[in-house]
């Protein structure tokens, strides 16, 4: 019976959507497709040109093969509304404008898009309290006019240096089947990772199928209280496949059946070892996906100068993990995985809320034996003109995690940004921050956006039972920048913060360098 009203609870958020309506079938479909600087705007004439020169436009066939619509569709608002944000979510246009035109009892879809800015020597800097990061990169994010990302980067962080090589295209052999491929060569170790497969592309898609897969042999780090207190390597090859289908699909919700299978070798040894053989395990899963799909188009929130999407669907996702004895794991930690994910937002007319949480972990006939709890909330109000207030909370626990698998808000910046490197770790994690994102200017020589973003922050991650709580916070001002005329509208951010609290030494003042925090 228990069984029966979880199943009927997760159908019942997809039970009320209605199906799509079929307005009208597309006869044809015309693109046009603009360069950066068509038209220049308020950019300098000469920089407008050569802009224009160095770029090589999307050629309107890659457009063609992005569209989730072609002629002989049939569409409604909806469809049409989720076909111009799956464009932008490609990333390499600034804005995309569909329009419908009717001639007699002929229908043409016309799609206009504009390219974002794509090709950039970068060089990127991030500094908190004394911890630097930097790196040097030369990235395409729109190959010869083709949608393709390639990358090439050098950095340093307090960790290690590392030489990187991205490659990822939309639909390189197969429509809406992306390819990602990553190779890291680091001074402690060698990366490789991809994936490849159909996904779940649109909401009333009827089945995915992806692959994918991992590589490497490099050394891994612990960190206590900011300081290195262990390090070993770890050495993995896994395959892996999920996929599913569509028990209920429509532009506006849907009702999924997944699975997946992973084989994993994997160790955690200490540095110098060799010549000792690989454990093997092996798991198998299934679950169940529910959804009513819905999305808030902002400006102003994350980026200058574009329409933003932010995904404030319901969804509710539940599965099983199988960890079997016979299937390489110890007899102590086999067992059963549960997981459960979802997402809740409510929206207004100036503003939203968005609440998100998860947890996974294995259960053994000893009990709970490892596992992960998470939850964050975010509150946005749009009300003030030129303006963005944001007050976004989370918190996490663990247990028996990974070698070296602890929170570290530095890595994610998820956390006060006037600590340095490490400062917090841990198997605990929380964090709040309240900022007021206010808009200078959106399009300053039309090359340039810049804000400002007054904050107070606090938060911090420590091991639980090993230590007591690590906690930090400071309060402070960053001037934020970014450009109206780039692909992804990527913001970075200067910041000045007074800082109180655990987690540092020296003086309270602080000057940090990074990207800004994107909510999506």
């Amino acid at each position: 019976m228990r069984v029966r009203g979880l199943i009927a609870l997760v159908g019942g958020c997809v039970g009320a959507v209605p199906a799509a309506r079929a307005q009208a079938t597309i006869d044809t479909v015309i693109v046009v497709s603009r360069n950066v600087f068509d038209p220049p705007g308020r950019t300098p004439r000469f920089v407008a040109r050569l802009g224009n020169a160095l770029h090589i436009t999307t050629h309107p066939g890659v457009v063609r093969r992005l569209l989730l619509l072609d002629a002989g569709a049939r569409i409604d608002s909806a469809g049409l509304v989720e076909s111009e944000r799956a464009l932008r979510e490609v990333g390499v246009f600034r804005s995309v404008r569909f329009d419908t035109l009717r001639v007699g009892d002929r229908l043409a879809l016309r799609v206009e898009t504009s390219d974002g800015w794509s090709t950039s020597p970068q060089l990127n800097f991030s500094s908190a309290a004394g911890s630097t990061t930097w790196s040097a990169a030369l990235v395409e994010q729109n190959f010869l006019g083709t949608a393709t990302f390639v990358s090439v980067a050098y950095g340093r962080n307090p960790d290690r240096r590392s030489f990187d090589v991205q490659f990822a295209s939309p639909g390189l052999f197969v429509r809406h089947a992306p390819l990602l491929i990553a190779y890291s060569d680091l001074s402690d170790g060698r990366l490789a990772s991809w994936t490849y497969g159909v996904p779940f592309y649109r909401a009333d898609a009827r089945w995915s199928l992806v692959t994918g897969g991992e590589a490497a042999r490099h050394r891994v780090l612990a960190f206590t209280g900011g300081a290195l207190t262990d390090s070993a390597e770890r050495r993995v090859l896994t395959l892996s496949v999920r996929g599913g289908f569509a028990l209920q699909a429509t532009t506006r919700g849907y009702l999924r059946l997944w699975g997946g299978a992973a084989l994993r070798r994997e160790d955690f040894r200490p540095y110098t070892t060799t010549g000792v053989a690989y454990s093997s395990f092996g798991t198998v899963g299934v679950g169940i996906e529910a959804a009513r799909v819905r999305y808030g188009v902002f400006e102003h929130l994350n980026g200058f100068g574009r329409r933003e999407d932010v995904d404030l669907s319901s969804a509710l996702r539940l599965g099983v993990w199988a960890a079997p004895r016979a299937w390489g794991y110890p007899g102590a930690r086999a067992g059963i995985g549960p997981e459960l994910e979802g997402q809740f937002a409510a929206q207004w007319r100036a503003g939203f809320a968005l609440l998100r949480a998860q947890t996974h972990g294995v259960l053994t006939p000893a009990g709970a034996d490892s596992g992960l709890v998470r939850a964050s909330l975010d509150l946005v109000s749009t009300r003030l003109a030129r303006q963005a207030w944001l007050l976004h909370l989370e918190g996490g626990a663990l247990r028996r995690p990974k070698f070296a698998e602890a929170f570290d808000p530095w890595l994610t910046h998820n956390g006060p940004r006037g600590f340095g490197a490490h400062a917090f770790t841990g198997t605990r994690l929380v964090y709040v921050v309240l900022e007021d994102r206010v808009l200078v200017s959106d399009d300053l020589f039309g090359v340039l956006g810049v804000g400002a973003a007054p904050y107070v922050e606090y938060g911090g991650a420590w091991y639980a039972g090993l230590e007591p709580a690590r906690l930090g916070g400071d309060v402070g001002v960053a001037v934020r920048l970014g450009s109206p005329r780039s692909v992804r509208g990527d913001v970075a951010e200067i910041a000045v913060s007074y800082r109180f609290g655990d987690g540092f030494s020296g003086g309270p003042w602080a000057l940090s360098f990074r990207r800004s925090y994107t909510l999506k």
